[in-house]
């Protein structure tokens, strides 16, 4: 009798390794089949970059005979620097402004009781409902009105308040979790309420912050739509703007080239993304946990 009991639970304990074998097996087929699909257009687009000559239907994901003259000629031959530097631009002042509007907005909505609370939250998550690009028309008119068209300010300006609705919710998430009896200790002793968030409340929000600015930063960096309604001379133009027009036209058709600056763009915000991922993470799943 006890050695019946003692084979069925071999039997089942084998039975039950062999469900967690397969399972791990399906698992790590599936997320192989995912990064071969990830890895592939960007394997893709590196060999091309290094093809020789400008079209990509020649080229080859291994090239034979592997060239950097596509990367020299976007810094001798195009206006590829002056793209990238008004990108940055662009892209680190609405980062800034982006930090200070949000968090400021949703510190008040997370520590403040106020008449029209509700509604206001309730409007912000309605906004996060309609896509950006449907202001278009809005926009270009209103930038016209204030002679803002052709600027970077204008453009600065239209991020920082499209990106108020979405990350303003994500951020007072965060700043709930963050107990209010630190708000009540920093008042007693003589604090206002700018120095608390500040000095207390701020520092604590740390991950959420580096998170709001990084999505702040890779917005404008990877936007085309409104650049190319906004900008229009050749000194105010962008990377997506500048390499679009690379490969438009029947007289443009520097593939190559165009997948060497594609490459390039790329580049910062990698970086970025490994040395803070940390705090990308974690603002993501705090942030998310309550609203």
């Amino acid at each position: 009798m006890m050695s019946l009991e003692k084979n069925l639970v071999i039997s089942s304990s084998r039975k039950l390794n062999s469900k967690k074998i397969m399972i791990r097996i399906i698992l790590y087929t599936f997320l192989i089949i995912n990064s071969i699909i990830v890895l592939f257009p960007i394997i893709w687009i590196i060999g091309s970059s290094l093809n020789p000559g400008d079209s990509l239907y020649s080229s080859s994901m291994f090239p034979k005979n592997p060239t950097f003259i596509h990367y020299i000629e976007l810094f001798t031959k195009t206006d590829y620097p002056i793209w990238y530097i008004n990108t940055l631009k662009i892209a680190f002042a609405n980062m800034i402004l982006s930090v200070i509007l949000t968090s400021f907005t949703a510190y008040v909505l997370s520590r403040f009781k106020f008449k029209g609370k509700k509604i206001t939250l309730l409007t912000i998550l309605i906004l996060q409902v309609f896509p950006s690009f449907l202001t278009l028309t809005a926009v270009y008119v209103l930038l016209m009105q204030l002679n803002l068209l052709n600027t970077h300010l204008g453009l600065v300006l239209f991020y920082s308040a499209a990106q108020i609705p979405g990350n303003t919710w994500v951020v007072k998430g965060y700043l709930d979790q963050i107990p209010k009896s630190l708000d009540e200790a920093a008042r007693v002793d003589g604090a206002s309420n700018f120095t608390t968030f500040t000095k207390i409340i701020l520092p604590l929000a740390k991950p959420i912050i580096v998170f709001l600015a990084l999505t702040s930063f890779t917005g404008p960096w990877m936007d085309f739509i409104f650049q190319r309604l906004v900008l229009r001379s050749a000194d105010k133009k962008t990377l997506a703007v500048g390499l679009l027009e690379m490969v438009t036209g029947q007289s443009n058709t520097k593939f190559t080239t165009f997948a060497a600056g594609a490459i390039l763009v790329a580049i910062p915000i990698v970086i970025i993304f490994v040395f803070i991922q940390k705090y990308i993470i974690e603002g993501l799943s705090a942030g998310a946990v309550k609203s």
